[in-house]
């Protein structure tokens, strides 16, 4: 016997679990994923920072409008806080970052994400590990905090079930076609039935949108390598985030050392996303150039996927043309920072509903149809 849904979410991230406990207070829903485990391939491998200076004009609008429902997580499920302040400071060390340092300042003016400047000895005050005869000046946000990633995805996930949503993990997706009243959607042991099927599969969206005859939307997934080095004494623990405004490394202090990444954003087959040692290497000559933290040695290393929309913008909505097939992906680097505002946007853009007055997105910045 085939159980039919409302709603079919394929993707068990950040994403799929967000949209999933937004659209089961009204439907019922049920979250596929095709590793046996939830959050495997990106939101379990996130640098886990809030950050409103950062993304595009949408992205930093959703961050932004995220923070109060970030609020709500703690306050309905009843968990400590999500958010946890640590400012970030986008330092200039050289040319090129000062550059890019103006256009982020002039690019945030006014609106999300807007910057405090600091000079170079104020930036040295925030951060006395940034060597002195580099350090130019660096912009400083003040509103930037860590995250609880899998807190939050957990919260997510209780939060679904108790609205009686349902989740099938280690079985994916092997087809999807219309059924007249919907979708059949063919798992590996079983097939399900859904008036809507939502996309939030991530790096393997244009896949699973070929499998139901919908044009491929052009997603890139990326990769991004995270390592921590130790630099005992160097960092103050509650010390801020360090970023290079051309985005070339960052880094915040963990433990005795640091967490810290290269900033890559290679392109890379849908997969068990690996490190890359060059990377690495690079960052670490570059980070130890800027700074006075004498990085070198790798205590631990790893990789993850950003998928990226070609304009990188998020994409959330349903297809024109096609009855009850929507998507939400494309997030980039960002997915988690404004994952609570954009699964509330998704949500009414994928139920026909308007987009709340209090998130300022319109919803052809997020359409499907901008690449069709």
């Amino acid at each position: 016997m085939t159980t039919t849904y409302d709603v079919a979410v394929i993707g068990g991230g950040m994403a799929g679990a967000s949209v999933a406990y937004e659209l089961a207070s009204d439907n019922s829903v049920v979250l596929i994923e095709t590793e046996s485990m939830l959050a495997t391939h990106s939101t379990g491998r996130s640098a886990a920072t809030y950050l409103p200076s950062y993304g595009g004009p949408v992205v930093r609008a959703l961050t932004v409008a995220s923070r109060k429902l970030f609020d709500s997580i703690s306050a309905e499920w009843g968990d400590v806080h999500p958010l946890d302040a640590r400012p970030v400071l986008w330092a200039a060390t050289d040319e090129t970052s000062d550059t890019a340092l103006t256009g982020m300042i002039e690019s945030r003016s006014g609106g999300p994400g807007e910057l405090g400047t600091l000079s170079a000895a104020e930036t040295l005050r925030w951060c006395p590990a940034m060597n002195p005869e580099v350090t130019r000046r660096a912009a400083l946000d003040n509103e930037a905090h860590d995250i609880d990633v899998l807190g939050v995805h957990q919260a997510y996930i209780r939060g679904f079930k108790a609205r009686g949503g349902t989740i099938v993990t280690g079985s994916g997706v092997r087809s999807l076609s219309p059924n007249g009243s919907g979708w059949s959607v063919g798992l590996v042991k079983e097939t399900l039935a859904a008036g809507l099927v939502v996309n939030a599969a991530g790096a393997w969206a244009d896949p699973v949108a070929s499998l139901a005859g919908v044009p491929q939307l052009g997603f890139v997934p990326k990769r991004r390598t995270l390592f921590m080095s130790p630099a005992p004494g160097k960092l103050a623990g509650d010390g801020p985030t360090v970023g290079d405004p051309a985005e070339r490394w960052y880094f915040k202090p963990e433990g005795d050392g640091v967490l810290a990444s290269p900033a890559d954003a290679d392109p890379v087959e849908p997969g068990d996303a690996k490190p890359s040692e060059l990377g690495i290497a690079r960052a670490m000559e570059e980070i130890n150039e800027a700074t006075t933290l004498g990085l070198r040695t790798v205590r631990r290393s790893w990789g993850g996927l950003r998928t990226f929309a070609p304009d990188g913008e998020p994409v959330a909505g349903l297809v024109p043309g096609v009855a009850g097939f929507g998507f939400l992906a494309g997030q980039g680097g960002y997915g988690i920072q404004m994952a609570p505002a954009l699964a509330v946007v998704a949500a009414a853009l994928l139920t026909g509903s308007s987009v709340p007055e209090d998130i300022p997105v319109r919803a052809e910045a997020l359409s499907p149809a901008r690449f069709l």
